[in-house]
């Protein structure tokens, strides 16, 4: 559905998966500024809204997803994974329990497939699915990774941590009612990628398992009853590393272009001529060690990213990522796994 605010003055519309809603309203530095002021909102509005309602319905989710979701308390939000029997990531939801139902928000044109798998699963418990995607539009107030600022929300406006479920109908004019502006999705992206914050279907593929991309800290409980892929996680946590690792990455400012999703990400200078440590480049890759996930220019940072990258790719070899000069910031340790954990403070700031 394309989004009303389009129509505010400056709106630029962005590109595929996020073609409904706006990339900028003119200005996208100021509008990361004011995002990180909390003094604006983005309009995620394509994102699917998915609602389950029933007395068995935390009990439920708690069996099929990797979060403890069984004594989750109404108003707190969390995120869990939907993992394929192989523990690979199918579906990233953001999520809170209203006290009669679980409201999730997932990444657009997702939404159907999720309630399918969610349908086949229910048995005979007591619970009930709906997609509510053309009721509820999603909004984000302020920079990802930041702790919203208590505010009193207007009747009838679900909040899932700093993100908003809207009603449809008040999504042109919910700017105005809440006293913000508008920043666009190209600011947000920003500041998401500066903050380390994985998406799905960017910084993951078909192979992805939570481990790589770090959502070990915020979607996954490790000491929670059996669900699909709960096999893959508990190993790789306890006996081994994830095959590949999450990367922030400084771009050379001198270029101008930024490296699309799905650029491949290879070794530079003398990292290039020595070898990979460990791995050596399968056959008709050209010596590939990952792909780009998002890039983006950030108002104080210059051009990003973030990048899944080989774990035997040394923390410190030079990278090109599309082409472009990179310099690599570790999100993921190489030694990520076999219980070794990620420093809490940083997981808290990139995976709120």
């Amino acid at each position: 559905m394309r989004s009303p605010l389009l129509d505010a003055p400056g709106a630029v519309p962005g590109e595929r998966p996020d073609e409904t809603v706006a990339a900028h309203y003119g200005d996208p530095y100021a509008e990361q500024r004011a995002l990180v002021r909390g003094e604006a909102l983005t309009d995620r509005s394509n994102r699917g809204v998915v609602r389950v309602s029933g007395p068995d319905r935390l009990s439920w989710l708690n069996s099929l997803s990797s979060q403890k979701l069984d004594t989750l308390r109404p108003g707190v939000p969390t995120q869990t994974l939907i993992l394929d029997p192989h523990g690979r990531i199918e579906h990233h939801l953001t999520l809170v329990d209203d006290g009669t139902a679980v409201w999730a928000h997932v990444e657009p044109g997702t939404a159907a497939d999720l309630i399918a798998f969610l349908e086949k699963m229910r048995f005979m418990l007591r619970v009930e699915i709906e997609d509510r995607t053309a009721e509820y539009a999603v909004v984000s107030v302020g920079a990802p990774g930041t702790e919203p600022a208590p505010r009193t929300l207007p009747e009838g406006i679900i909040a899932i941590g700093g993100d908003l479920l809207v009603p449809r109908d008040r999504l042109a004019g919910i700017a105005d009612e809440l006293g913000l502006r508008l920043a666009g999705l190209w600011a947000y992206e920003a500041l998401r990628i500066a903050a380390h914050i994985p998406r799905l279907g960017f910084e993951t593929d078909h192979k992805t398992i939570p481990h790589e991309v770090g959502w070990i800290e915020k979607a996954v409980h490790l000491n929670k009853g059996c669900y699909r892929g709960q096999e893959t996680v508990a190993r790789v946590h306890n006996l081994g590393h994830p095959p590949r690792r999450l990367v922030f990455l400084h771009l050379d400012g001198s270029v101008d272009i930024l490296p699309p999703h799905g650029a491949p990400v290879t070794l530079a200078g003398p990292a290039a001529a020595a070898g990979e440590p460990g791995a050596e480049p399968e056959a008709g890759d050209r010596g590939q060690v990952g792909f780009v996930g998002s890039s983006a220019r950030h108002y104080e940072l210059g051009p990003i990213a973030l990048a899944l990258v080989k774990r035997t790719v040394p923390v410190d070899a030079p990278l090109l990522a599309g082409g472009v000069a990179a310099s690599q910031e570790v999100i993921v340790p190489p030694d990520a796994g076999r219980n070794v954990k990620i420093d809490p403070a940083l997981a808290r700031r990139r995976l709120r």
